[in-house]
């Protein structure tokens, strides 16, 4: 098989290489990078953006429900573990338009555009009148990541 006249990599009467795939980018440039070493920041590795389903929660600061906020995170992290949620993140808020706030956000990729989510209020303290039962508020958020499951 001959190469193309038009490749100028090639040298005449030479078979020429084919070119390289992203999987074999990713293992030469693997290869080329210093070994892992658990002590070394220079190995260290920043994790991939995480592209599954995420909780917020988001609470006011000066009302000192941080506690509350953990406990619901170590809940709903401990019935749903990954992959079902990969992340339950608290976002603490200290400003005068946020006092008093309490809102469990849901955040899931869409499945029809890789690039696009869609974000869900589960909870708001000032709309339901109080703090979610943790029964209440699973059940919401099972029937929106599993809502084939009883």
């Amino acid at each position: 098989m001959e190469a193309p006249a038009s490749d100028a990599s090639c040298a005449p009467n030479e078979p020429c290489a084919a070119p390289e795939t992203k999987d074999q980018q990713l293992e030469q440039s693997i290869a080329n990078s210093p070994a892992y070493d658990p002590l070394n920041p220079a190995t260290f590795v920043f994790p991939k953006p995480l592209q599954g389903t995420t909780v917020t929660i988001e609470f006011c600061d000066r009302c000192r429900w941080l506690h509350r906020a953990t406990w619901t995170q170590t809940e709903l992290l401990l019935t749903f573990p990954p992959p079902l949620i990969e992340c339950i993140s608290l976002l603490p808020r200290n400003t005068d338009e946020t006092a008093g706030r309490f809102r469990v956000w849901l955040t899931i990729p869409a499945s029809n555009q890789t690039d696009s989510l869609s974000n869900t209020l589960l909870w708001d303290r000032k709309v339901e009148g109080g703090f979610p039962e943790l029964k209440v508020l699973k059940q919401r958020l099972r029937d929106k990541i599993q809502p084939v499951k009883d």
